[in-house]
């Protein structure tokens, strides 16, 4: 994916040009393209009796649609769950933690998704307490 959003539309050909030494065969790169299209990945223009592809997800939305399986397959669908590893694992930090609280005030502020927003900050304070972080 990376290739296609750095270089836009390309043909199987530019792909394998591109590629270290020693190179994978045209079918190779070609099926692992086509699965690319089959997941929704890239899309393709017909030239011929060949395709050129392109990426039909932005990097953004590449990286949350990847986010969101992996906490799905993961995690159970549960983001507390990520969060209570990252503070666990100590990745992330009191400071942190309070800016997503301050995000979250925000969003409730403004009325966008008040039930789901307030039981996750409930959730989140609760976590924060059992593990012992103040602030």
């Amino acid at each position: 994916m990376e290739r296609f959003w750095d270089r836009g539309a390309l043909f199987v050909h530019d792909l394998i040009r591109d590629m270290d030494e020693p190179k994978p065969h045209y079918n190779t790169v070609s099926t692992i393209v086509r699965g690319l299209e089959e997941k929704g990945f890239v899309g393709h223009e017909r030239f011929g009796t060949t395709y050129r592809y392109f990426p039909l997800l932005s990097r953004e939305e590449f990286g949350r649609m990847s986010l969101q399986n992996a906490v799905g397959k993961y995690f159970n669908r549960s983001y507390l769950s990520v969060l209570s590893m990252f503070v666990e694992e100590k990745k992330i930090t009191p400071e942190e933690i309070k800016e997503l609280i301050r995000q979250v005030d925000l969003k409730m502020r403004s009325h966008e998704r008040i039930a789901d927003l307030s039981c996750w900050k409930r959730r989140l304070l609760r976590h924060c307490s059992t593990h012992a972080i103040s602030f």
